[in-house]
């Protein structure tokens, strides 16, 4: 996909913090300001002059003058990242959740191809992937999004076109790409369909093809896998405080296919479909689910894994 030119080296910096987390770019405004003021409070105390060193004067007052406008600006810049990166994370997820609430993909198709990339890369990230957002790269065939997770990497092309089929073309420099980079494995996702060629060259290799409807379906997931795991923390009362895992989103062709385990019934006793440990059936307290019923593992909180009750 096409990207916009960065004006300055300043631009360039800020969006370069707004990739990590928020509290990551306030951290790096706070540690440039206490580094480059000392720094500065060291350059403004010169040592006495001396016969011929003249330029070394000047060229320590330089940097002390450059130190000095640094351990403001710095700190903006990564202020500004930070909150690049909140604003960014805030679009991510009302993305996701006006996707995942809509009955038909059809609605992914009145997205720009900026508001695409980010929605895949939180559909990923719902998967328990790192996402890092490449740019490009260059041509329109360059990596969008690399995917890491358990030291594996994983490359997606993102392909916003809702009038056309992606072609074989397209896959085939994806997978050389990949081989070229040693990655794992590789997505290629649109918003409309793809070619039967695209199709069979994906066969015996480590591609992915995802449409418009198996994204959708995959986005779906994430959100009902994310109010299970809501449910069974509000049913505990709030004693456990750590973060919840990583939801179970299922791979992008499983994931069109059918959901993950049929409903357990009411009067036998479930397998977990995380771990398969034997469940046990709560009632939650607080949340959208109070006074409902479910089936949660009983090895929680070591394991998650929730069955809704027929």
């Amino acid at each position: 996909m096409a990207r916009r030119t960065k004006n300055s080296p300043l631009e360039d910096t800020m969006d370069l913090i707004a990739l990590l987390p928020w509290w990551a770019g306030l951290g790096l405004a706070v540690l440039s300001y206490l580094l480059l003021s000392q720094l500065a409070a060291s350059l403004s105390q010169p040592a006495p002059p001396r016969p011929g060193q003249i330029g070394a004067m000047v060229q320590g007052a330089l940097l002390g003058g450059l130190a000095t406008m640094a351990q403001y600006v710095a700190p903006v810049v990564c202020l500004g990242g930070a909150a690049l990166s909140a604003w960014r994370r805030r679009q991510r997820r009302a993305l996701v959740d006006a996707v995942a609430q809509a009955p038909a993909a059809s609605t992914i198709d009145g997205m720009s191809w900026t508001e695409f990339e980010m929605l895949v890369g939180e559909a990923y990230r719902l998967q328990g992937f790192q996402v890092a957002e490449t740019g490009g790269g260059g041509p329109d065939g360059g990596v969008d999004l690399v995917l890491t997770r358990g030291g594996e990497k994983f490359f997606v092309q993102c392909k916003q076109w809702k009038a056309f089929k992606v072609g074989v073309e397209t896959v085939r420099e994806l997978y050389g790409v990949m081989a070229a980079r040693g990655a794992t494995g590789g997505f290629v996702v649109t918003s409309g369909r793809f070619t039967n060629d695209a199709r069979l060259f994906t066969q015996g290799r480590n591609l992915q093809l995802v449409d418009g409807p198996r994204l959708l379906a995959m986005l779906q997931q994430a959100q009902q896998s994310r109010s299970a795991v809501a449910a069974v923390i509000a049913a505990h009362g709030g004693v456990h405080h750590e973060p919840p895992a990583p939801p179970p989103v299922p791979s992008a062709q499983s994931a069109a296919a059918a959901p993950a385990g049929a409903p357990a019934s009411a009067s036998a006793q479930p397998g977990c479909p995380k771990c398969g440990c034997g469940m046990v059936r709560r009632i939650a307290r607080t949340g959208n689910n109070a006074g409902g019923a479910f089936w949660g593992c009983s090895t929680f909180p070591a394991c998650r894994g929730v069955r809704q009750v027929d």
